[in-house]
């Protein structure tokens, strides 16, 4: 083992780099040692039922966590899907699996179901995991424990770097994971995202652990890891960027008329939507509302589209323009819960109110506590309390209100006292 592979057990937690400061004033004077190769070297990749047999037993043999990690093909392929999934524990050390030739991993989930998996963002990875039979029961997000215990800058490679005092490559994040075979520069790369994971768990968990934080970093966890798949989003094309430009109704229907077609196209291509037609080139159709091809060539993003695709798209402009008024969409969407808080000194003065003075009493609670503010309580839960209050403000009702808006008990017993106050003195 060289240097480069000296576990994080050996090395005292850095607070260098932007790292919370220690109590006792130490940190660390070595310079980050760059970390160039596995320890065991590069893993073959598993892509056929025998080697991942072995892989499985393996792992279910190992101890401790599990890390893991998946690489997406994202401005490249259609979906969001696992093109490599990549683990470490200790005793089986680690795997590169290929979920195209090994599509169904459920019973190497199944394997380590009960051991805690390390991951990094895991709301990223955990639903392409998901669609391959990867569930896990217990997460420990590294990404997320840098968040709550006050580290500002929370990339793995920063937490690496900062808190265990090495180096990881960097340049293949955003590769094409879909090329096959997969060159041997990312699998080391891929390989290196999970050698020191677990490292890094450990280290993050005595951090917490010492700023009073673990508990609450548990209940994120638990929270992220119960729950259920996203739904599938209203209105889609209703995110194309440049929307904010289109105003007219009879535009926005050749929005969505073009972003269904293009998904229809890219979906069957198996490409990224952005690959087939580019958001900007939508929007400057439906600005136009060209009355033919000839016109549509004329703009932005479709100069350089061949006769036949060139057509296909004008017809979509053409439905839209053939659509009666009944059928054009709405110029938003229906709104659940709280107007934007811009509208609201318009709509009510006394709520616009409490929720300046909410923000600002949460923000100073965040900025003592060390953590992002959304960390500590999403912004939708503050102006949702806000624009509707329980009638009589006390710990009791608000800290219900929080609850009841999906806050984990540590957010409910830290954010409490705060909105009391601010409610409480505006109603004032």
């Amino acid at each position: 083992m060289t240097d480069a592979h000296e576990t994080a057990a050996d090395r005292p937690l850095r607070t260098t780099g932007g790292a919370p400061p220690d109590d006792a004033g130490s940190s660390a004077s070595q310079a980050p040692i760059p970390l160039l190769e596995p320890r065991e070297g590069i893993p073959p990749v598993i892509a056929d039922a025998d080697a991942l047999a072995e892989v499985t037993a393996a792992f279910a043999a190992g101890s401790g966590p599990v890390a893991v990690d998946a690489e997406r093909a994202s401005g490249y392929r259609y979906g969001q899907r696992a093109y490599l999934v990549q683990l470490r524990r200790a005793g089986a050390g680690s795997a590169l699996i290929d979920p195209v030739a090994c599509p169904d991993l459920s019973g190497l989930g199944a394997a380590i179901a009960d051991a805690e998996w390390v991951l990094h963002a895991a709301t990223q990875d955990l639903p392409c995991l998901r669609e391959i039979g990867m569930v896990p029961t217990r997460i420990f997000d590294t990404e997320l424990a840098g968040r709550l215990a006050g580290f500002p800058r929370v990339g793995l490679g920063a937490m690496v770097e900062n808190v265990l005092g090495f180096v990881l490559e960097k340049g293949h994040s955003a590769v094409d994971w879909s090329t096959r075979p997969l060159p041997e520069p990312w699998l080391r790369y891929a390989a290196l995202d999970v050698e020191l994971l677990v490292d890094l768990r450990d280290a993050l968990e005595k951090e917490l652990d010492r700023q009073g934080k673990l508990e609450w970093a548990r209940q994120e966890f638990d929270a992220i890891a119960s729950a259920p798949p996203a739904e599938p989003r209203k209105d889609p094309w209703r995110r194309t960027s440049g929307m904010h430009k289109v105003r007219r109704r009879r535009q926005l229907a050749v929005v969505r008329e073009l972003w269904q077609a293009r998904d229809r196209i890219a979906q069957r291509r198996d490409v990224s939507p952005g690959k087939v037609l580019g958001d900007a080139a939508i929007v400057e159709a439906a600005l136009a509302l060209p009355p033919d091809a000839h016109a549509l060539a004329a703009l932005n993003g479709f100069g350089r589209v061949n006769r036949r695709q060139l057509e296909q798209w004008q017809l979509s402009v053409d439905r839209a323009r053939a659509l009666s008024e009944s059928q054009l969409p709405q110029p938003g969407q229906p709104v659940t819960g709280p107007p934007p808080p811009r509208a609201w000194a318009d709509k009510d003065p006394a709520a616009a109110a409490r929720l300046t003075a909410a923000r600002a009493a949460v923000t100073a609670l965040a900025e003592r506590l060390s953590m992002p503010q959304e960390n500590l309580i999403t912004p939708d839960t503050v102006r949702r309390v806000c624009w509707e209050p329980p009638a009589t403000v006390d710990a009791e009702s608000v800290g219900a209100a929080l609850a009841g808006h999906g806050a984990r008990p540590w957010q409910v017993e830290q954010v409490t006292p705060v909105l009391v106050a601010a409610l409480s003195r505006e109603a004032a």
